[in-house]
């Protein structure tokens, strides 16, 4: 049975990095998705040079762009498109390098709405940032994720 467990699960996370591999976005500040099920998300980033503001510190947009990826991982993996309509963060801790590790996890969701929430973290396991993300959830599927 476990086997089994395991085997889908792959072929779920091998169908999402397919699938995310389009996003020119999160492959272009590096994003790497490390663990996926549906409703649910896990990626790292390794901060690079392009990711500091002008005092050395992580861009807020940098440690957005990793919650966003997991929040469009989690809310699309049951395999119709999901759209982000509203986010909220919270900033708590700076950072000057290393990798960042993100999971997103999915609240609640009908057959309009979903909510999910996110968190950034760092390789010491510190709170880095926490969000909250609303998506409308449209009938279109994406093919990708429905094979």
């Amino acid at each position: 049975m476990s086997d089994i467990s395991d085997n889908t699960k792959s072929l779920f996370l091998s169908k999402i990095k397919s699938c995310f591999s389009r996003d020119r976005f999160a492959e272009y500040i590096g994003v790497e998705i490390l663990d996926a099920s549906p409703g649910s998300c896990r990626a790292k980033m390794k901060i690079e040079d392009h990711h500091l503001n002008s005092v050395d510190l992580v861009h807020g947009a940098a440690i957005f762009g990793l919650a966003d990826l997991v929040f469009a991982v989690a809310s699309n993996s049951h395999g119709t498109v999901a759209l982000g309509i509203n986010v909220s963060v919270s900033y708590i801790k700076s950072a000057r390098g290393g990798t960042l590790y993100a999971h997103a996890e999915e609240v609640s969701r009908n057959s309009k709405l979903g909510i999910y929430s996110m968190q950034v973290t760092n390789e010491e396991s510190e709170t880095l940032a926490l969000m909250t993300g609303t998506v409308y959830r449209k009938k279109d599927e994406i093919p990708a994720l429905k094979k």
